[in-house]
């Protein structure tokens, strides 16, 4: 498991990325300005529970609105930890370092904490990873790394690469636990960040299992799954409107899952994904 250190506000423990780089175990998942008519006031909410990672990406059109939240709240700049990721269409050289400006423009930042190549896709693979590494070598962003991107996909990354992924972010909750690309993350020191962690339509939160676990800790059944991950060493990006739930999210600190009820959970193991694997869902560019 990757080291866990420091505290922010009495509450949130993080994950050292193989750079050095402290991430926070718990970071607040992508609110879409389209879905809420509240954005700034659900963003502004999330930070007062605790959240200092906000994770985005090009291809969720939130950039702009999200900078803006950033601008108007003064919060300082070195508080908070800014995830982005570069879109299928922009891959390629020059086209992610284009991005990438844009990224910081709408953002209104001068860099980026963690940037990701969005899914794997083959063409313009290593280009892209060349210039997210530019970016890393020039200081523009802190780390760089990776989002759905399995073991096929890594081993070719590899052939190639100079500097090692810091993150991969996954698909990851009880029914779908990845285990077997968690365990290969590990072996490289690639910190494993778990996107749709509490599942797809709230399916898992009314699971039997989970249920009675949140009866026997006094817990909702978003945090059982959630310490779960953590117990694992996987960082989590849940998203919520909802302030009673944000702060549920990340209450995950002070109190732990026996090694019992941490299998039990293991058990419910399905294979079942939100989404398609990654190669099913660009299948023009499979490898």
């Amino acid at each position: 498991m990757t080291a866990m250190t420091g505290f922010l506000g009495g509450m949130m423990k993080y994950f050292t990325l193989n750079n050095g780089l402290e991430i926070p175990a718990v970071g607040f998942g992508s609110v879409l300005e389209s879905d809420v008519a509240n954005f700034e006031e659900v963003y502004e909410n999330a930070w007062s529970t605790g959240y200092r990672l906000f994770d985005t990406a090009a291809s969720y059109g939130n950039q702009i609105a999200l900078g803006k939240w950033l601008k108007n709240s003064d919060h300082a700049r070195k508080e908070y930890f800014l995830t982005g990721k570069v879109a299928q269409s922009e891959q390629g050289y020059e086209e992610t370092l284009s991005a990438f400006q844009k990224t910081l423009t709408e953002l209104q930042t001068d860099y980026l904490d963690l940037y990701l190549i969005h899914w794997p896709k083959e063409k313009p693979f290593f280009e892209t990873w060349k210039a997210l590494e530019h970016l890393y070598d020039e200081g523009l962003v802190r780390a760089i790394g990776l989002s759905n991107f399995e073991a096929n996909h890594l081993d070719r990354l590899l052939t190639k690469a100079k500097i090692m992924p810091a993150v991969d972010q996954l698909e990851t909750h009880p029914y779908f636990s990845n285990h077997v690309t968690h365990d290969y993350l590990e072996k490289l020191g690639i910190q494993h960040q778990a996107w749709s962690p509490l599942g797809h339509g709230g399916q898992e939160l009314t699971d039997s299992v989970i249920k009675s676990l949140a009866e026997k800790y006094d817990k909702s059944t978003g945090q059982i799954i959630l310490r779960w991950l953590y117990q694992k060493g996987v960082a989590t990006i849940p998203k919520s409107t909802n302030t009673n739930r944000q702060k549920q999210n990340i209450n995950l600190f002070d109190w732990a899952l026996t090694p019992r009820d941490e299998q039990l959970i293991d058990l419910l193991q399905r294979g079942e994904r939100v989404m398609g694997a990654p190669d099913e869902n660009y299948s023009a560019d499979r490898w």
